[in-house]
């Protein structure tokens, strides 16, 4: 299990490829760590998995029954994009363009790295969303993580 962590600035060179930052190479140890999958985000980003991440990602796809819609639905938004990706020798991996465009990716990009993923944003993107951060995170924190109202131990 990957615990990948950190916000990395990069830039994408003239063919297209951006360079994986050392740091987080470094945090991808286990074997394959160099293959990944890439595909649509929820929101207008993409999502870099390391392969076996995305191995472990479908077989929970697999279990949907597509014989119900939203399951269908649900499968089909996820594979989106989905692409194979291999980082050359110098760490840089190559997006198709279908996938950056739709990031509306050009020059600037912000990797987002948290739990088992990669989040791949246009920078002017990803400053957007930052910028929309609630102004009570304790609030927000207090109804994902069910503190206090009753839930949990009150942490003010």
């Amino acid at each position: 299990m990957y615990q990948l962590t950190g916000e990395y600035e990069c830039k994408i060179d003239a063919k297209g490829r951006i360079k994986l930052p050392a740091n987080l190479i470094r945090q991808i140890s286990a074997e394959g760590a160099y293959d990944f999958m890439v595909n649509r985000g929820f929101e207008t980003h993409l999502m870099l998995y390391p392969r076996d991440v995305w191995e472990k990602k479908t077989k929970e796809l697999n279990q949907l029954n597509i014989y119900n819609k939203k399951n269908r639905q649900a499968v089909r938004y996820f594979y989106r994009g989905a692409t194979r990706l291999t980082t050359d020798a110098s760490d840089r991996i190559l997006i198709p363009k279908s996938l950056t465009q739709y990031a509306g990716i050009e020059k600037s990009i912000v990797l987002f790295a948290y739990q088992e993923q990669v989040e791949i944003w246009a920078k002017e993107a990803y400053e957007n969303m930052i910028s929309q951060e609630p102004d009570d995170f304790s609030s927000l924190a207090e109804e994902v993580f069910g503190f206090g109202g009753g839930h949990g131990t009150d942490h003010e």
